[in-house]
């Protein structure tokens, strides 16, 4: 949690005025008994009229600077604990961001936005409770015993007696509660990842009737955060009547003395009701502390689970080259002995890959699934670093290279077409900010995408978050065009033209060899009519590569493109 502070930084002069206007507020509240006793021994007791409208008058003037004070710190505050937690949400963004596709897959896509909502909330709303009370409500104890003392030392002495068990149940309880907190909020992960999984795949479930064994999953699930958070909540419930016994034990014992000692004259009735004032604020001030507390418990656990994704880091280190050199005899594209295993996997994903591409050339990969298909393409942008081995481009290897600097000489399609809310304009754009509406078209033409903008009123055409308002080839055609319109040197597909009837992905493939510039083309693909006419195909099988050759070569020499070519010529065929 100590590492989040740093988020503060900007907000030191609020982090110092919101507490400062509230210790201010406590001591015009402290003031206040002191006068009601006036009123009671001088006004009341001397049957002096005047004297007790100036002292109202008093006690008015006490609550509202009390209420300026107040106000004044809730402003602070809350100006502080905002900009503390939008800058904390930020930074957790683009931690998550930078994280090689390694860690993402380690931490989990419903871990991630739990940190990012209910975790950064939970600390802010900690920021928040901390600037107005942490000071505040401390300040108050001890005031209150401090005044008692200048009234009367040994009623006083219950008031330190009182402290000393509040504090002990207080804080015994907090060290109890916080490791539960934490497992509150790992049981809520699950939870959020069971309730993303079952949103997601609402369609699947139906299609398949698993609508009540979903439901019955995610009850197993509930039921057990709702177990942890009773359990957690019974021994927070603990702490008000602990606290309110030993309080109302002690406002006894005090009225009890006070009783005594007004009869030997010793205290007046003022001073009593003074004293009796004091002990009530102590208890509501000792009942914030411990709802404080409760809150800061939980907002130091979020903020240690903030802190641990913060702590990890890429597995990839940034290369440092930053220029995209075309080497004119070496391979665009060479893998050397390439394997792949991911992490926490048992084995590996692919073993002994080896081959190289010339610029301008099509490569066609194809296999059955769970062949290694999309691990291989994903190794070219370095969204997984090989485990032995190296792939490079234009000779050197793609660690050598800046990863922003990679990138963008490469466009990549990827299986599942992602699109954002927005018009298709801005889609587009994200291949290349700065495109121009002629590059805009040519992209869009060349991915067959005219009649999807036409159908949508034109580039200013809205998309619906994900694509809904879109069919699943509309998508994969913006998808192609987005990367099309960077004009990457290096062009992957992968399975991206699924979707698309047979002579649409025909004129796709044509439209993209004859593209300007030549790029060199990979594409990934269950059909291998969509791969059949490539200067090279791969063939891939349980993570290991069987064949290499044009379609002619493969027909003759490798037995499974054979089965894989003919299993679905014959299903065409019939």
């Amino acid at each position: 949690m100590k590492k989040l502070l740093v988020y503060l930084k900007d907000y030191k002069k609020e982090c110092v005025l919101a507490p400062l206007f509230k210790m201010l507020e406590a001591s015009f509240e402290l003031f206040v008994p002191l006068v009601v006793a006036a009123i009671i021994d001088q006004g009341i007791g001397l049957s002096d009229q005047g004297y007790i409208t100036k002292m109202v008058a008093v006690l008015v003037l006490l609550a509202l600077i009390g209420l300026i004070c107040s106000v004044t710190a809730q402003y602070f505050s809350a100006k502080a604990a905002v900009g503390f937690g939008t800058k904390l949400r930020h930074s957790l963004f683009e931690h998550l961001l930078g994280l090689s596709f390694t860690e993402v897959d380690t931490i989990g896509t419903s871990t991630m936005i739990t940190r990012m909502t209910s975790d950064v909330n939970q600390a802010q709303n900690g920021v928040n409770m901390v600037l107005r009370l942490f000071l505040r409500s401390p300040f108050v104890v001890f005031g209150a015993m401090i005044m008692a003392f200048t009234i009367d030392v040994k009623s006083a002495m219950l008031f330190v007696g009182a402290i000393i068990l509040l504090s002990f149940v207080v804080f015994g309880i907090m060290l109890l509660n916080i490791p539960m907190l934490k497992s509150v909020q790992q049981k809520l992960d699950g939870v959020l990842g069971s309730t993303r999984e079952n949103l997601a795949g609402v369609r699947v479930i139906r299609a398949f009737c698993k609508e009540e064994e979903e439901v019955e999953a995610f009850a197993i699930k509930n039921e057990g955060l709702t177990k942890i958070q009773q359990k957690a909540g019974r021994i927070s419930a603990l702490m008000n009547p602990f606290t309110y016994v030993i309080i109302n034990v002690a406002i006894v014992l005090l009225i009890w003395t006070g009783a005594i000692q007004v009869d030997h004259g010793v205290l007046s009735q003022g001073e009593v009701v003074a004293l009796y004032n004091y002990m009530s604020q102590i208890l509501v001030e000792l009942i914030k502390l411990a709802s404080l507390i409760i809150t800061i418990n939980k907002s130091v656990a979020c903020g240690n689970r903030i802190s641990e994704v913060f702590d990890i880091q890429s597995s990839m280190e940034e290369g440092l080259e930053r220029i995209f050199g075309q080497a004119t005899k070496a391979p665009v594209v060479e893998f050397k002995n390439v394997s792949l295993t991911y992490e926490g996997a048992g084995e590996a994903s692919l073993t002994g890959i080896d081959f190289s591409v010339q610029r301008g050339q099509t490569i066609g990969i194809i296999g059955g699934t769970g062949s290694g298909k999309t691990s291989l393409i994903h190794m070219i942008p370095r969204f997984y670093d090989a485990t032995s081995g190296e792939v490079l481009i234009n000779g050197k290897n793609v660690k050598a290279y800046a990863s922003d600097i990679l990138r963008d000489k490469i466009g990549i399609v990827m299986q599942k077409a992602v699109l954002f809310k927005g018009d298709i304009e801005s889609n587009i754009k994200w291949g290349k900010k700065d495109a121009t509406h002629e590059e805009l078209e040519a992209a869009i033409e060349i991915a067959q995408g005219s009649d999807v903008v036409a159908s949508k009123g034109g580039l200013k055409g809205q998309i619906d978050q994900a694509g809904k308002n879109l069919s699943g080839g509309q998508r994969q055609r913006m998808s192609i065009a987005r990367a099309l319109v960077k004009k990457p040197e290096i062009l992957i597909l992968d399975d991206s033209t699924s979707a698309l009837d047979f002579a649409t992905d025909a004129k796709l493939r044509k439209a993209i060899k004859e593209l300007e510039g030549s790029p060199t083309v990979f594409i990934v693909s269950q059909r291998a009519s969509s791969i059949q006419y490539a200067d090279q195909i791969i063939v891939l099988d349980d993570g290991k590569m069987v064949g290499k050759g044009t379609h002619t070569e493969l027909l003759v020499n490798c037995e499974v493109y054979n089965e894989i070519y003919y299993s679905q010529f014959k299903r065409e065929e019939a």
